[in-house]
């Protein structure tokens, strides 16, 4: 097998196995005998694997599903390249499609184990990590689950289960409605009596005292009744009568509050799936509130449909409990890490869980309260009390969630890991749910934070566990036992973002091969399920083919700092040098490389809310439609011609142009190309220009920007790289002698900044120092040198239309999104420009990504279009399922549709693929390219204009 790269990480990979140097006390604590079964996929596979071996468990099984893997070469397993062959065990899928498929695999789980000799069974991240049936029947079968136990599962992982106990425990919750199912029930069946006769019906287990008993509390009667109809697999309310609640529900918070959106959740949901938002009712609009609400609220009727089938809860008998909370609306998503044996229950501290979209997380931060009184510290210190007082509230604000947060967990009797989650606003906190499973962001935590247990009779006799999946093994085992840690610091600060399968506009993209990748460099945490093994035979990177039936996680990229500013520049350098290839690949990589830019550059401790990433992403978009308007090679042209008469010796400036055209071009070429890389420049020369009455002015060398752009590009010179990576060998070789010009010439001229220095250098009469003849050999020099570099000024000017700097960090810390970028038209216009639709005909709707068609939004509802229907802009067409989210695809424009082109429901189909023939209310006219062409020749020269001097 080949040497992982895992093993020269000493934060990740260490030997965990006991020795015999090791106390009688600590190696009673040993767990070797441990025969875990892993039933999840992913970086957390790979790691649960690793981590194993470190703590000497050899006896460890996958289940492999048919969408695992393929074949050895394009395997979507790479994970399992390590294993003994014996050790891998075919499942259709992990979850099944149905509750009677669920069923029989659990069964099918229970055999593998017992019959190939395993004692425990591991769940990761995944939908198994928090299926209460799936946990209590292997404790039946006599199985140990490396989580919470099934008690913990019922009373915390439910959400609505868990928001009343966050009540009774005084924890600060979200307002809303948590039994929508009771009050659906209730709606048929309104007192105890009819209650009684509707579970005698069915033959329900309830006690005939307990309608007497709850006559009184006839919601919480009306949950006894549904959790015995759950247990008999029997419905008593349709999806489409649940529906009809939520809409009342929904309709009443929407009227009590205008202005706000409401969030519907399933009680089973995670990672982004299983919720919608419903918009919220204009406070200013005519006619009744309460009108208007209710005509709002209609929506969440399909909305519950499509969470239910996202969740898989269709079933008969499926708990199809929907939460109904008020959407508060400037948010940051904060998360504490918990870790239980059932008696104690230990913090290990937060993460920043903000920056986000589609509910799904992108970039985890830690929260430490040894670092905000560090950083309250420096604030303090600098003379910057706005942003002490800023980072002293979030510190009291973490106080509290970590101890809200234990006292949970103690109420629940949490006996694994488990993860408090709240949100944030201003000097608030709200509880939102409990994630009763390792957290995909749970390095961020271990990183910061190591567990000490020591030996309650000698305080010297103790150990250390810091990772998380080390720490679930140990309390499964040994739980009971292990007394309460305290917990350690280990670095400071920790970041992790999540590389994705996603287009420019973070839309799932499934179906990439991915041809190579950079190895990880120092204080990279990559996990990366395996990709990036090499072939034990060959030494060659292995070909590895993204596919659409999970997630769009390719990896997890993790690092830490000695504080949060240095955690930010380690993570960009870590993009910056990442460069991953491929066919008809797409990432968020380079998303990525702009967000860590623009915070690292204005402050790693602002606050975004949740709302961030949608505006950001539209500001961005906004550079791309400029930078499409654009002609580099007409500004080049303009430039060139603009030196040749002001030089005078028109010859002697096209020849310099000529020389210094692909060392300017090629990476302005880049990022107008893409957008996202543009985004991390304008970030990163943040005060090394200004407009002045509209035209630029550098305060910063060009020549110097130039040289760090081809850094930021990653094109910096390597002989040995290939020559589309790097600049071109005369293109460095011009650039290092412009740099040693102005480094000798600053030694002679002393410290001045480049304006003082450009000035100086305007003029005739030679400084102390300098003969004539010399002076003009380095005023021509500074000339040759700064030619055709104003091209260079084209982003500031892209930056300056597009009012990027508009998108700002308060004093106090708080990001400012301007009403603009709020705009869903805009949005969605942005979105488009980013990624634009794929090329159709006149009479044809395309699919608008790959994925797994649908025409209706349930299984039990009609198709959303037929053959014959007229459709309007705006109006829901089909549902395409793309890595387990489901998208409902709209229509561009009215129409009629002719036929529909895809035969079945589930049917697989590829981006631009033709759905519907359709014929368009209105025909759309081509622009002139002769027209667009004009227009932008007319854009570019208005910039150009701009960044040449006056």
């Amino acid at each position: 097998m080949a040497v992982d790269w895992y093993e020269h990480n000493p934060l990740t990979n260490r030997d965990r196995r006991l020795s015999k140097a090791d106390s009688a006390w600590v190696r009673s604590f040993a767990c070797e005998d441990v025969r875990p079964l892993i039933v999840c996929r992913g970086p957390v596979r790979k790691e649960a694997l690793d981590v194993f071996a470190q703590m000497g468990i050899t006896h460890a099984g996958v289940l492999l599903s048919e969408k695992d893997s393929i074949i050895y070469r394009n395997a979507l397993a790479p994970e399992l390249r390590q294993l003994d062959p014996k050790h891998v065990h075919r499942v259709k899928d992990y979850t099944g499609a149905t509750k009677e498929e669920r069923v029989e695999r659990i069964r099918q789980i229970i055999r593998i184990a017992r019959d190939h000799g395993y004692d425990s069974v591991f769940a990761g991240y995944g939908f198994m990590a928090e299926d209460e049936s799936f946990v209590a029947a292997l404790e039946e079968a006599g199985l140990r689950f490396l989580g919470p136990g099934s008690h913990t599962v019922r009373a915390a992982g439910f959400k609505d289960e868990a928001k009343r106990t966050a009540v009774k425990e005084r924890v600060s919750v979200t307002p809303g409605v948590d039994d929508a199912t009771a009050r659906a029930l209730l709606a048929k069946h309104p007192d105890a009596d009819a209650l009684r006769a509707v579970a005698k019906e069915h033959a329900l287990d309830v006690p005939d005292a307990l309608f007497e008993e709850l006559a009184g509390d006839l919601p919480s009667l009306a949950d006894r009744v549904l959790e015995a109809s759950y247990d008999a697999g029997v419905d008593l309310y349709t999806i489409d009568e649940l529906a009809a609640q939520v809409v009342r529900d929904v309709a009443t918070m929407l009227a009590e509050h205008p202005g706000s959106r409401v969030r519907l959740k399933a009680i089973g949901g995670g990672g982004g799936k299983g919720q919608r938002i419903v918009p919220a009712v204009d406070p200013e609009g005519d006619g009744p509130v309460g009108e208007r609400a209710a005509k709002a609220a209609e929506a969440a009727a399909g909305m519950v449909r499509e969470i239910l089938s996202e969740v898989k809860a269709t079933g008969v008998g499926d708990n199809k409990n929907v939460l109904i909370e008020l959407n508060v609306e400037q948010t940051r998503h904060h998360e504490i890490q918990l870790l239980g044996n059932g008696e104690w229950c230990v913090s290990m501290g937060g993460r920043d869980c903000s920056l986000q979209m589609h509910e799904q997380k992108l970039l985890e931060i830690s929260v430490t309260q040894e670092a905000l009184r560090e950083a309250v510290a420096e604030a303090r210190e600098a003379g910057d009390d706005a942003v002490a007082d800023a980072l002293e509230e979030d510190l009291h604000t973490l106080c509290r969630m970590e101890e809200e947060g234990e006292r949970f967990g103690r109420a629940v009797g949490l006996d694994s890991a488990s993860t408090f989650e709240c949100i944030v606003e201003g000097a608030s906190h709200y509880f939102m749910e409990v994630n009763t499973r390792i957290q995909v962001e749970h390095r961020v935590s271990e990183l910061c934070y190591a567990l000490r247990f020591e030996n309650p009779d000698d305080a010297t006799d103790r150990f250390e566990v810091d990772s998380i999946v080390e720490a679930m093994v140990l309390l499964a085992r040994h739980g009971e036992r292990l007394p309460r840690p305290t917990r350690v610091r280990r670095k400071t600060a920790a970041l992790e973002a999540r590389l994705n399968a996603t287009d420019r506009a973070l839309h799932p993209h499934a179906g990439g091969l991915i041809v190579s990748w950079s190895p990880p460099i120092e204080d990279e945490i990559r996990d990366d399920q395996g990709i990036c093994q090499v072939n034990p035979d060959t030494g060659l990177f292995m070909r590895y083919r993204l596919a659409g039936a999970y997630d769009s996680n390719v990896a997890l990229l993790v690092t830490h700092g000695e504080d949060r500013r240095d955690s930010y520049a380690r993570l960009a350098e870590i993009l910056r040098r990442m460069r991953i290839r491929g066919y008809d690949l797409s990432t968020n990589h380079e998303f990525h490389r702009g967000l860590v830019e623009w915070f690292l550059r204005r402050s790693p401790w602002a606050k975004p809310t949740t709302r961030f990433v949608v505006p950001y992403l539209t500001q961005v978009g906004l550079l791309k439609e400029i930078a499409n308007e654009l002609d580099v090679a007409h500004a080049w042209g303009l430039i060139g011609r603009h030196h040749q008469r002001r030089w005078g010796d028109a010859a002697a400036a096209q020849e310099a142009l000529e020389r210094k055209m692909t060392l300017l071009k090629r990476p302005l070429d880049r990022m107008f190309e893409e957008p996202h890389l543009a985004s991390a420049w304008l970030s990163r020369n943040r005060g090394r220009y200004r407009f002045e009455d509209g035209r630029l002015r550098w305060l910063a060398n060009p020549v110097e920007v130039l040289a760090d752009t081809y850094a930021l590009l990653d094109m910096t010179y390597d002989e040995r790289a290939p020559a589309a990576l790097v600049i071109w060998d005369h293109d460095h070789e011009l650039v290092e002698t412009a740099l040693g010009f102005y480094q000798r010439l600053g030694e002679r001229l002393g410290d001045l900044d480049y304006p003082a220095l450009d000035a100086r250098l305007a003029e005739a009469a030679p400084p102390e120092g300098f003969d004539e003849a010399t002076w003009r050999r380095v005023r021509a020099s500074h000339a040759g040198f700064q030619i055709g570099v104003e091209i260079l000024g084209l982003l500031a000017t892209l930056g300056e239309e597009a009012r990027f700097e508009e998108l700002r960090v308060e004093d106090d810390l708080t990001v400012t999104i301007p009403e603009r970028l709020l705009d869903p038209a805009l949005q969605e216009r942005m979105r488009k420009v980013l990624v634009p639709p794929p090329a159709t005909k006149a009479n044809e709707i395309v699919a608008v990504s790959g994925g797994m068609f649908y025409a209706q939004e349930a299984p039990d509802r009609p198709p959303l279009v037929r053959e014959g229907d007229h459709f309007d802009e705006g109006d829901p067409l089909y549902v395409i399922e793309v890595m387990k989210m489901f998208n409902k695809v709209r229509a561009p424009f009215a129409g009629t549709v002719d036929k529909v082109l895809v035969e079945r429901d589930g049917e697989i189909v590829r981006k631009g693929q033709p759905l519907f023939e359709i014929t368009p209310d209105e025909r759309f006219v081509e622009e002139d390219p002769k027209e667009r062409k004009r227009r932008s020749r007319e854009r570019t020269e208005a910039h150009v204009r701009r960044v040449l001097p006056g």
